[in-house]
């Protein structure tokens, strides 16, 4: 039988712990490492709709992207995060979040989002975007990627299938007037990054969350910038562990949420 921390310790295999930001809360947060599981659901957020499909479908384990928490002075009904906790807890389901971590791991989060852009495919990889921090072991920690299309595109051309492919539902963006060609990208609010992208030499920037101050540092600078949105910028990483689970615990059923969606709407 399939327990709970056999699934754990394979995650953590996927994104070591120790690739996450200092001030992040990663890894098993909620529940009983000896469960047995035989569902396994995988989300970005762990919502009050999320935890209800876990509990109709009979999943004993979820598996996101974001904390479900990042501190807690109590577990009670009187917060949204106690809620969800206590929720949990009383339907037998364990959490295990990989945030900041999944993001910096090859093969995570940004690599889903170059693949996605066109920086990256089966043939080639998009290379770090910095080599700032490093581990112990002399392993580079990188919250970005930087990379070419296979040939330079106006962005007029270009936003359309970049919508498709992030499947969001609008974007913002800052057209420069250059043709988009040398990318860089940092998924999720990675105005971190911005510095380093800038560092790159990219003609373009796409991350989310991206404040106003940054779009008028664009325009000086002649960089072409967009806001793919966090949701869909990051969103893309579900699919690629519900692959990855599924292949290494076949006996497990793991399902992607379909309470999970885009929050934000555009009125257009």
């Amino acid at each position: 039988m399939i327990k709970v921390n056999d699934v754990y310790e394979y995650i953590k295999e996927l994104a070591p712990l120790e690739m996450a930001n200092d001030d992040d809360n990663v890894g098993f947060l909620v529940g009983s490492s000896d469960t047995t599981v035989t569902k396994v659901l995988v989300c970005l957020d762990i919502t009050g709709d999320v935890i209800s499909e876990a509990l109709d479908i009979g999943a004993e384990m979820i598996i996101a992207h974001h904390p479900v928490f990042f501190s807690l002075e109590d577990v009670t009904d009187e917060s949204i995060s106690g809620k969800k906790v206590v929720r949990m807890l009383a339907g037998g389901i364990s959490a295990v979040c990989m945030h900041t971590n999944l993001d910096a791991v090859r093969g995570g989060v940004n690599d889903a989002l170059a693949l996605a852009v066109g920086i990256a495919d089966a043939n080639r990889e998009a290379e770090l975007l910095s080599d700032e921090r490093r581990l112990d072991s002399g392993e580079v920690v990188s919250l970005g990627r930087v990379g070419y299309l296979n040939k330079p595109c106006p962005i007029t051309e270009y936003l359309e299938p970049l919508k498709k492919a992030l499947g969001v539902n609008g974007l913002r963006y800052y057209d420069a007037g250059k043709d988009v060609y040398k990318i860089a990208i940092s998924s999720g609010a990675g105005g971190g990054e911005w510095d380093n992208a800038v560092k790159s030499g990219c003609d373009t920037f796409i991350t989310a969350d991206i404040k106003y101050h940054m779009f008028l540092d664009a325009k000086e600078l002649g960089i072409n910038i967009i806001d793919g949105g966090h949701y869909a910028t990051e969103n893309l990483v579900s699919d690629v562990l519900v692959d990855k689970l599924s292949t290494k615990f076949p006996t497990v059923e793991t399902c992607l949420s379909k309470k999970q969606n885009q929050v934000v709407e555009f009125f257009i």
